[in-house]
């Protein structure tokens, strides 16, 4: 994916979790939302660009980053944008909701989606079920297990339709939960 779509893709995702209670509780103010959640998005799913597992619809209405199997997120480049960029005394609940998160996440091959969202100029249109289906065509073919951490409790239902189910949740202190689910092999 070319540097300019890449960017776009960031820029649907910085739109998708505006509302997002985890990542506004991380920046509360829009300056500092605007500023540097892009940079986290891109620690924590970066890696999906190298590994040419990004999809979307269209002209980026929806996108997905995704993590191949035994393809980890960036632990230390999401710490270090984390603490550059998230207040101080966030930190602790912060971060011991991330190792949490680490704790929970499978041993074993799996894909994980590691974002997904839609443009909220074009949300309730479907576009989101139509990139999970697209999505779920191709990691099925690997007949492996998929994962991920969702950040909104609004979005659950939307993957348990999918046949994704809760396994957990992450929580610390004043940081909102990120509850995990796992979809088995098909």
């Amino acid at each position: 994916m070319r540097e300019d779509e890449q960017r776009r893709a960031l820029d649907v995702l910085v739109l998708a979790f505006a509302a997002d209670p985890v990542e506004r509780w991380l920046y509360p103010e829009a300056c500092q939302y605007l500023t540097h959640f892009p940079e986290f998005l891109a620690a924590f799913g970066g890696k999906a660009f190298a590994h040419e597992t990004v999809w979307q619809l269209g002209e980026f209405s929806a996108v997905a980053l995704w993590l191949p199997p035994r393809v980890d997120v960036d632990g230390d480049a999401i710490v270090a944008v984390l603490t550059e960029t998230v207040a101080p005394a966030k930190h602790e609940d912060t971060f011991s909701v991330l190792s949490q998160m680490d704790d929970a996440h499978p041993k074993f091959p799996h894909w994980y989606l590691a974002w997904f969202g839609v443009d909220v100029a074009v949300q309730g249109m479907g576009l989101g079920g139509e990139l999970m289906k697209h999505c779920i065509t191709i990691v099925d073919k690997d007949h492996l297990p998929v994962y991920l951490d969702t950040p909104n409790p609004r979005s659950i239902a939307f993957y348990q339709r999918y046949g994704f189910e809760v396994t957990g949740q992450a929580q610390a202190g004043a940081c909102p939960p990120v509850v995990s689910m796992l979809r088995a092999a098909r």
